[in-house]
């Protein structure tokens, strides 16, 4: 990429001049002053001080409003707006989730709880994997995965099942081949969906020389002692899953949704898009977004990206074991890949798409759009039967 590419890209991830500085200079080789960047900031009209119009700014939160971005503070919209290229600051945000939506920003002013304090070594030291069943009963299924060090999310996958182990193993070595590299160790719990993780990662890890090498290089472990992982589900619910949960609860309570096979593959049909694109919303929000600081808080804070891929600047290095490619392609072969079918039975996802084409039906890109294409695919599937 080109400096001023490069310039924009950082400043639209919401890093700040001395931030951009670093990373051209560390990551790219490229020095400029800061009166220079300066410069090439004002010749890309990229103005962190002179906002945005307030009504874009109310238009775009009134947008996300009805989706599960409902469900987020004011520091957390805010990231969504710096994302969505609005300059806006903290402070009017939440004026305005103040007007726009006030008996949610009530609801939000609650204590949390105190957790107990967790030391990272460095990025890709441990990797925490655990799968997330609150949507499970309506047949979407999470599974994810966070750097200790860091807090950065390694993936965050919605599809019909989380508990198939080659699947999963399908997850981590998509990682494995995007890092160029294994961590030191996995941390999971004892599941029978992670046991292809744990061999292929004992496998990649078996003739290396550190303390963590081979067998020592998988732990097992209760899943509500998997702090990291766990601690990510509460925001996770907070930030995103909540929405969805009132919403499919919504159809079960009006008779829409009855638990059964059926019913379960409409919603991964409709659904499941939208859910993983909301997914990867959360999780870029969240890599990019600063980790707040808390009194007598002895690990380091920052942003998760910066802290992942620039770990020198936190006195520490990459944990990331290379691995070799040859044995990589060894361990592909035990893994299954996510596909186009979101449903969990081919016959019913066929149906639907010949649903779609034959009632000339739209694909959804919002939650009441999806309702109403899973309500006319139900009472067509029903009419039929």
């Amino acid at each position: 990429m080109e400096r001023d590419e490069l310039v924009r890209l950082y400043f639209d991830l919401g890093f700040s001049q001395k931030e951009i500085l670093y990373y051209l200079a560390a990551k790219h080789r490229i020095i400029v002053s800061e009166r220079h960047l300066r410069r090439i900031l004002k010749s890309l009209s990229l103005y962190r001080r002179k906002h945005s119009d307030i009504v874009d700014v109310a238009v775009y939160i009134m947008e996300k409003l009805h989706t599960s971005s409902q469900l987020h503070g004011y520091r957390w919209m805010h990231s969504h707006c710096v994302a969505h290229g609005l300059r806006v600051s903290k402070n009017d945000v939440r004026l305005l989730l103040r007007i726009l939506d006030p008996n949610a920003v009530n609801q939000r002013r609650r204590r949390r709880l105190q957790r107990r304090r967790y030391r990272g070594v460095g990025p890709n030291f441990t990797w925490h994997i655990d799968s997330y069943d609150k949507l499970k009963p309506y047949g979407i299924c999470i599974n994810g995965c966070i750097d200790g060090f860091s807090r950065k999310m390694i993936w965050l996958e919605a599809y019909h099942t989380s508990s198939n182990p080659h699947l999963i193993a399908g997850y981590f070595m998509k990682a494995v081949l995007n890092e160029a590299g294994c961590p030191r160790r996995v941390r999971a719990d004892r599941g029978t969906e992670n046991g292809i993780v744990k061999d292929l990662q004992t496998f990649l890890r078996r003739n290396h020389q550190d303390s963590l090498a081979d067998q020592r290089s998988f732990v097992y472990g209760k899943s509500i002692a998997n702090q990291r992982i766990e601690a990510w589900w509460s925001i996770l619910r907070k930030e995103c899953v909540q929405f969805w949960i009132n919403t499919f609860s919504d159809l079960k309570e009006n008779d829409q949704f009855s638990g059964d096979f059926l019913d379960k593959n409409l919603i991964q049909f409709c659904f499941m898009t939208l859910i993983q694109g909301e997914l990867n919303d959360v999780a870029h929000t969240w890599d990019c977004h600063p980790l707040q600081r808390h009194r007598n808080m002895v690990e380091p804070s920052g942003k998760p990206i910066i802290m992942y891929t620039s770990p020198e600047l936190y006195n520490t290095d990459n944990k990331l074991v290379l691995v070799d490619a040859l044995e990589v392609e060894v361990c592909i072969q035990q893994c299954v890949f996510k596909d186009g079918q979101t449903c969990s039975d081919a016959t019913v996802f066929q149906l639907c798409c010949d649903l779609m084409v034959e009632h000339d039906l739209d694909v959804p890109h919002n939650p009441q759009e999806a309702i109403i294409l899973y309500n006319t695919l139900r009472d067509a599937i029903y009419r039929e039967l």
